[in-house]
């Protein structure tokens, strides 16, 4: 939340400097304060795990924040009960007609895909042109931002020679953008996919703007249109033990996958993984929140 101070407060400007959200008495006194309202596109197939992992990193707020859970109706969950969609979710029909705060769009594991061979692309190009007009904010992760990408500035994705897997280190850049604000110079935060959106084709795109890359696992953070747009490509609400269970459950499938990066202490499977990644991880989802949805949204959606 904001720091209020009188406006010719002398720290004030100094505190603006170090990208610190400083908010005078004017502002104060005419910002309203309501629910946000905040749809997730969950494309993940073990539904149940993926609510609680981003429930989890969006409770670290004090902004309250309404959820409505969404999913593509043209793609048969395999491994989330019926029951559990048909009371809890719901489809781009049965919302179309309402206006979102912020929109957080998963990853799926359909990477080694291509985009239009996805069973579901034409519903997520969909949805991706209806939000454009009814949300605020959209953040895309991981598989989702490399299908942003792709269909906003038709930057295509490659396949990785060996999947990467990990815990990586990552630098952050344009520091004054207030999506980094508290992030530390280099922080980590966990990969697992078989393709990478091109960071140099990033770069080259004048909409996007990078905030923070790896030498080893590429762009993490861009953003478009002063945060309209924001685009993860790893997995910062991933939990302690996801990329082990995706190892081993790769393991199990007979798939020759590495052992995942700076993850298990001695790079021994056996150990007990290191949660190294947290802190950053609450700290993007508040920011998110925070100026790209709650500072911007307007009081009457």
């Amino acid at each position: 939340m904001p720091i209020r101070t009188q406006s010719d407060l002398p720290a004030k400007e100094i505190l603006e400097n170090e990208n610190i959200f400083v908010m005078d008495e004017c502002r104060a006194m005419h910002q309203d304060i309501r629910p946000l309202q905040l749809l997730i596109l969950n494309n993940m197939p073990i539904k149940q795990d993926t609510e609680l992992q981003l429930l989890r990193a969006l409770s670290n707020t004090p902004l309250q924040v309404d959820v409505t859970f969404m999913n593509v109706k043209s793609h048969i969950s395999l491994n989330t009960s019926a029951s559990h969609l048909n009371r809890f979710y719901s489809s781009l029909d049965e919302i179309r007609d309402k206006k979102y705060d912020g929109m957080i769009v998963t990853g799926a594991p359909v990477e080694d895909i291509r985009f239009e061979e996805v069973d579901y692309w034409d519903e997520i190009c969909e949805i991706f042109d209806w939000a454009e007009t009814h949300v605020t904010s959209t953040l895309h992760i991981c598989w989702a931002a490399q299908a942003g990408f792709y269909h906003y500035y038709g930057i295509d994705k490659k396949l990785l020679p060996r999947k990467l897997s990990g815990v990586y280190e990552h630098r952050v850049m344009n520091r004054k953008i207030p999506l980094v604000r508290g992030f530390d110079d280099i922080f980590l935060a966990p990969h697992s996919r078989h393709t990478e959106t091109p960071a140099d084709a990033i770069h080259a795109c004048r909409e996007l703007t990078v905030l923070a890359q790896s030498e080893t696992a590429g762009v993490y953070l861009a953003m478009a249109e002063g945060g309209k747009k924001i685009f993860v490509t790893g997995h910062p609400e991933y939990d302690r033990y996801t990329l082990n269970n995706e190892y081993h459950r790769d393991l199990g499938r007979g798939l020759d996958v590495p052992v995942p990066y700076n993850y298990y202490p001695g790079d021994d499977p056996r150990q007990r993984p290191l949660l190294q990644w947290r802190s950053h991880s609450n700290n993007l989802y508040s920011n998110f929140l925070n100026y790209y949805v709650y500072q911007v949204t307007p009081y009457e959606l």
